[in-house]
C-alpha cells in the first residue's frame, strides 16, 4: 500500500501549501461575506447526507426511548393494579366493619331497653342436622354462663343454652321441634305454649281455640311463667290463623323476630330472680318446664271473648 505522504522534500512542500491555503480560507471568511453565501449552499447540499448519517444514531435513540417508556408504562400499570386490589379488600373490609358495628349498637340498644344484666357472646359454630337448631357460642363457664340462660339478639328472643363447657356453650334454638315456652299475646294478655316448627320460620301455637282472640300480626312475648325467661321479651309475630270448622282448636304459626339464620352477635341475658334447672328440682326436660303454665295458659284462652268478628257472624 502506497502511503499518504512520501519521505523527501516533496511532501513538506505539499503541507506547507495545504496549510496555507487554509489559513487564507480561513481570513476570506472572516474577512469577507460572499463565503457566508458559499457556506449556507455547502450546508444545503450537505443536509441530506448529514440526516443519512445521523439516521441510525436517531433511529437507536427513539426505539431505546419507546422501550423503556413501554417498560416504564408496564411496571406502573402493575403498581397501580395491586394498588386497586388492596384498596378493594380494604373497602370490603372496611364495608363488613362498618355492618358489624350497626349489628352491635342494635344489640346493645336491646340490651339496655331492657336494663339487665348480659355479656355478649359470637356464633362459633351451627349444628350440621338440618332437623336440629342449635347453635355453639363462644362463651362458657369461665364466663359465668350457666345452663337455662336466655339468649337473644338485637331483634328477639333466640333460644337457651342447654350445655356449657369451661370455653363455649350449645344453645337450642326456639325453632327446634324439642324447645316449648310459655308466650303472651302482647296485644291483649292472652297466655299460650309456643313451640318450634322445625324450620327456622316457622313455630306453632299450641292448644288455641278457636274462639280465642288472636289475630295475624300479634306479637307474642314470653309471659315469664316458665321461671326461665323474664317476661316481656319479643319471641315471635303471629303469621297465620287458621279455624278448621267443627274442630275446638285453630291452627295458629309464627314467625321468630329474631334473625335465626343470619345473626352472629348474640346477648347472654342475666335476669336477676331467674332460677335454675337445680334450683326448680327439675330433670332439664323443656317441655316439662312449660305444663305447670299450661294449665294458666288454656284457662285463659277458655275464658277469653270471642272476637268482635265472630260476634257479627253469629248475629
Amino acid at each position: 500500500m502506497k502511503p499518504l505522504f512520501s519521505h523527501g522534500p516533496l511532501p513538506v512542500y505539499r503541507l506547507l501549501v495545504c496549510a496555507i491555503v487554509a489559513v487564507g480560507l480561513m481570513v476570506a471568511d472572516l474577512r469577507l461575506t460572499r463565503m457566508e453565501e458559499v457556506r449556507a449552499q455547502l450546508s444545503t447540499v450537505v443536509a441530506p447526507v448529514q440526516w443519512v448519517v445521523s439516521l441510525p444514531s436517531s433511529v437507536l435513540s427513539w426505539a431505546t426511548l419507546a422501550l423503556s417508556d413501554q417498560r416504564a408504562l408496564v411496571d406502573e400499570n402493575r403498581r397501580l393494579r395491586e394498588q386497586i386490589l388492596t384498596l378493594s379488600h380494604r373497602v370490603q373490609r372496611m364495608a363488613d366493619l362498618t355492618a358489624e358495628n350497626v349489628r352491635l349498637r342494635e344489640l346493645l340498644s336491646a340490651a339496655r331497653q331492657h336494663d339487665m344484666p348480659f355479656i355478649t357472646a359470637e356464633l362459633l359454630s351451627l349444628d350440621p342436622d338440618p332437623f336440629a337448631h342449635q347453635m355453639v357460642l363462644d362463651r362458657g363457664r369461665r364466663d359465668g354462663v350457666h345452663v337455662g340462660q336466655p339468649v337473644m339478639d338485637a331483634a328477639g328472643l333466640v333460644g337457651q343454652v342447654t350445655s356449657v363447657s369451661a370455653y363455649s356453650s350449645r344453645v337450642l334454638m326456639v325453632a327446634d321441634a324439642s324447645h316449648a315456652l310459655p308466650v303472651r299475646v302482647n296485644r291483649n294478655g292472652l297466655r299460650f305454649i309456643l313451640q318450634g316448627g322445625g324450620s327456622y320460620d316457622r313455630l306453632n301455637v299450641l292448644h288455641v281455640p278457636d274462639t280465642a282472640d288472636i289475630r295475624v300480626g300479634d306479637l307474642l312475648v314470653t309471659s315469664g311463667l316458665a321461671r326461665r325467661f323474664p317476661p316481656g321479651y319479643p319471641v315471635a309475630r303471629v303469621s297465620e290463623v287458621v279455624h278448621d270448622p267443627g274442630e275446638p282448636f285453630a291452627r295458629v304459626s309464627a314467625a321468630p323476630v329474631a334473625q335465626l339464620q343470619r345473626s352472629r352477635h348474640f346477648l347472654l341475658l342475666f335476669p336477676p330472680s331467674q332460677l335454675r334447672f337445680d334450683d326448680l328440682g327439675w330433670d332439664g326436660d323443656i317441655e316439662a318446664m312449660a305444663i305447670e303454665a299450661a294449665r294458666a295458659v288454656v284457662g285463659d284462652a277458655v275464658r277469653a271473648p270471642a272476637p268482635e268478628d265472630d260476634d257479627e257472624e253469629d248475629r
